[in-house]
């Protein structure tokens, strides 16, 4: 789990919690079902209507690593790199196929790949370029799933105090109900201006940084392989790499 996720998430409920309770009010006032569910509800319909259904998945399936707290293996990558690098110096490049069952990082074992089957060094960049940045670009649509939530959640949290109202004006004839009613109906409003603000749009906030770190991540990578393919001086590729690095690397570490 991601701490500052967590901590973040239980600090704004908890200090608007708290806010209620100090105002004289009461954490009950504010838990309303029929509420929750119109806005959430409401919300989840529209996004989906918003995106095809792989977007929306995808959106789902990428709440998981703004949850996770995921280490920098950014050293571990930069001293795999550099061993590569002095095999290909001493032994050749065609060395380096008895490596690549050995490597894990599936985008380092493609890279490795092109230089091991002998493909252009410009055809190399090119084709670890257009995948860094495709797969930059369908999980950042990914992320703007939960920027449109927020988006919509405060508007359908006006929709549900309204709906709300309408109840209220429906029962007018009972002076009684009336101060409740209205109270009740704003607790929509609260769930969808506060949905917005503390769960959907920080999580696409998160969910962009990681997806930049890890572009950052694979440049890393694919800057590295290039210098193996152009025979760089291991010492000099480790200087180079680890400068890269060192200049990510303290913001990917607190991920």
């Amino acid at each position: 789990m991601d701490i500052a996720t967590l901590v973040g998430v239980v600090l704004a409920i908890g200090g608007i919690l708290l806010g209620q309770l100090l105002e004289g009010g009461r954490v009950g006032s504010i838990v309303q079902g029929t509420a929750a569910l119109i806005v959430f509800g409401g919300t989840i319909g529209a996004v989906a209507v918003s995106y095809p259904v792989r977007d929306f998945v995808r959106g789902l399936k990428l709440a998981v690593m703004a949850l996770r707290d995921k280490k920098s293996d950014l050293d571990q990558i930069v001293q795999q790199i550099v061993e590569l690098a002095g095999v290909a110096r001493r032994d050749g490049v065609l060395a380096l196929e008895q490596r690549l069952p050995g490597i894990e990082d599936d985008f380092l074992k493609r890279a490795v790949g092109f230089i091991v089957d002998g493909v252009d060094a410009t055809v190399t960049r090119d084709a670890l370029e257009t995948e860094i940045m495709l797969h930059f670009e369908e999980d950042t649509v990914g992320a703007k799933v939960f920027e449109s939530a927020g988006g919509y959640a405060p508007t359908i949290g006006i929709l549900g105090a309204v709906l709300g109202l309408i109840h209220v004006m429906e029962n007018l004839n009972d002076p009684s109900k009336l101060g409740g009613g209205i109270a009740t109906a704003f607790v929509a409003t609260v769930y969808g201006v506060g949905s917005a603000n503390i769960l959907f749009l920080p999580m696409a906030s998160k969910i962009k940084r990681k997806l930049t770190l890890e572009k950052e991540r694979r440049i890393l990578i694919a800057e590295g392989v290039l210098s193996i393919q152009a025979g760089l001086n291991p010492r000099v590729l480790e200087e180079k790499i680890r400068a890269y690095a060192g200049g990510h690397g303290s913001a990917a570490g607190k991920e």
